[in-house]
């Protein structure tokens, strides 16, 4: 069964988010879910977004139309997009303590071939009832798969500048996650050179392919060790 996609731009209206460094959380949030969305239309994954305008919407609100959309199927994916502070830095992903890390996983290593720096993925429990997830859209959205995406901290001037210069690589790297997660073709923009790991492929095989080393593929991609997944 093919997946839906909620993408949720997170605070909006009179709520700002936080803000920093000539961030405003809830404007980038915006930008991200909206590039996010034109992606997934482009690849033909279904999906919706709780707002595509400086709105405000309350946990509830947000909620009502996920459910009005998808009611409570368990094929639904739910991200929320946001900026954080506190002094770290880099991006962190956190997933539902229901799910497994696999799709934060996922996240973290695309946006690490983007050339962006991830801090962390993690699962994050209330402190006052820890069998409850910290954050509500989280907790809330007990039938879906649901991550949170913190693309960096606007209280780092690092991070605040790899933010604005290169957030639409971040959400791209995102898109190639979902698709890579959801077994979906991924159709790179034009002018992105990326190759999608199949069957019988090696580093080897694909360095050649493309006329470079496999030190260099390695090195571009990150990687650390000489193993493929096939969708990689």
């Amino acid at each position: 069964m093919a997946k839906k996609i909620v993408i949720d731009a997170g605070h909006g209206g009179s709520d700002s988010g936080n803000v920093g460094n000539g961030l405003v959380e809830k404007e980038y949030a915006l930008l991200i879910s909206n590039y996010i969305k034109r992606r997934l239309d482009d690849l033909g994954i279904e999906n919706i977004i709780t707002r595509n305008s400086d709105r405000e919407l309350s946990i509830d609100e947000r909620i009502n139309i996920i459910q009005s959309a998808y009611g409570l199927s368990d094929d639904v994916i739910v991200i929320s997009n946001h900026l954080n502070s506190g002094g770290e830095s880099g991006l962190e992903v956190i997933y539902a303590l229901r799910d497994p890390r696999d799709f934060a996983e996922e996240i973290a290593e695309q946006v690490t071939t983007a050339g962006g720096v991830v801090n962390k993925y993690y699962q994050l429990r209330d402190p006052e009832n820890t069998q409850y997830d910290y954050y509500d859209i989280i907790n809330d959205t007990p039938n879906y798969e649901t991550v949170m995406i913190e693309y960096g901290y606007v209280d780092n001037q690092e991070d605040a500048d790899r933010l604005k210069n290169n957030y639409e690589k971040y959400a791209e790297a995102v898109v190639r996650a979902i698709a890579i997660y959801t077994g979906t073709q991924y159709v790179p923009l034009p002018g992105d050179q990326y190759y999608i790991v199949q069957a019988g492929d090696s580093l080897w095989k694909i360095a050649t392919q493309y006329g470079i080393s496999v030190d260099e593929l390695k090195k571009a991609n990150n990687l650390t060790s000489n193993i493929l997944n096939i969708g990689q």
